[in-house]
């Protein structure tokens, strides 16, 4: 089965969740049209990965500056049981597309803040959220951490969908989390601009037979609004150069890397590659040694399959994988 992916590599309004919304919408629609099925947006997309942003916190205090913009950061965040969700269902289902996107998700009744990937289906609408894990250093600021519920997978018509965000990818018992599942599109949002975040979306490639699809933002100082500039002020001007990639199963580079701009990457990616890939290697299957290791996740959730896939014997049953 052969299927056109996309990678949106570009920048949001930053800190505008409603101006964010609407390059979004002008994004997919333009790519849609193109005949992608799937596209992704980067870490953090709605309303903007705060690099170089400290919330006026250190060891021992914390700003009123920070405080303040703490909450404006809350405020343009996404709230999933608002009509912010069903804006984006509405996108997929209109341009009948696949949409992955990097948000800072919002809970109303706690506060906290998430590091959060939507999976949103043309005809399903949204089906599910992952929740980032672990923030990586100082996001553990802003960023709550999720728990084993968060490890979501699903079995769409394009495929079987999974992925970690950004540093999570460098958990081995999270990526396993997913291999477990059979994930086919491996979907990696990330900040990590080095040339090194290559060779780690290669070697999930080719560890876990599977395509992946590693999205970053090209963004520039120059892009904050003014009045952020002196949180920012000793950063270079080129603060996040993109390096989005998209790769298969064998480890080879389809697509990319994309640095130093804005921009999409398209790929036609054919599922029979991961059967051709596992003649030699297949980490779930006669490469797992079974009879040495034993591995399990606490309150994984069984991957969801879309209305097309269910049966009655499975629908609304749940499932911890251990």
């Amino acid at each position: 089965m052969k299927i056109k992916v996309c990678l949106i590599q570009d920048s949001p309004i930053f800190f505008d969740k409603e101006k964010t919304i609407i390059k979004v919408e002008e994004l997919t629609r333009k790519y849609a049209k193109k005949g992608c099925e799937l596209i992704v947006f980067p870490e953090s997309f709605i309303p903007g990965y705060p690099r170089g942003f400290s919330f006026g916190a250190k060891i021992g205090s914390r700003t009123s500056e920070g405080r303040n913009l703490y909450s404006e950061y809350y405020k343009n965040s996404i709230d999933i049981q608002s009509d912010d969700l069903k804006r984006l269902e509405r996108l997929a289902k209109l341009n009948n597309v696949y949409l992955v996107i990097g948000i800072t998700e919002k809970e109303n009744i706690s506060g906290s803040l998430y590091c959060s990937m939507l999976y949103i289906s043309p005809t399903d609408g949204l089906l599910g959220v992952h929740r980032k894990i672990k923030p990586t250093g100082t996001e553990r600021i802003i960023w709550s951490e999720a728990s084993g519920d968060s490890l979501v997978t699903f079995q769409t018509k394009i495929g079987k969908l999974g992925g970690l965000i950004c540093w999570e990818n460098y958990m081995p018992l999270a990526r396993m989390s997913m291999y477990k599942k059979g994930v086919e599109i491996y979907i990696a949002p990330t900040a990590d601009a080095r040339e090194e975040w290559t060779s780690t979306m290669q070697h999930i490639a080719l560890e876990g037979r599977c395509f992946v699809l590693g999205c970053n933002q090209y963004f520039t100082k120059s892009m904050y609004p003014k009045k952020y500039l002196s949180l920012v002020k000793d950063e270079p001007e080129n603060m996040c150069r993109g390096g989005s990639v998209i790769v298969s199963p064998l480890g080879k580079i389809i697509a990319g890397p994309l640095f130093d701009k804005s921009g999409a990457l398209i790929a036609d990616i054919n599922l029979e590659e991961i059967n051709l890939s596992k003649l030699d290697f297949d980490v779930i299957g006669h490469y797992s040694r079974n009879d040495i290791f034993q591995f399990s996740v606490l309150n994984q959730p069984e991957m969801k399959n879309e209305k097309r896939f269910r049966t009655k014997s499975v629908q609304n049953k749940g499932f911890n994988s251990k």
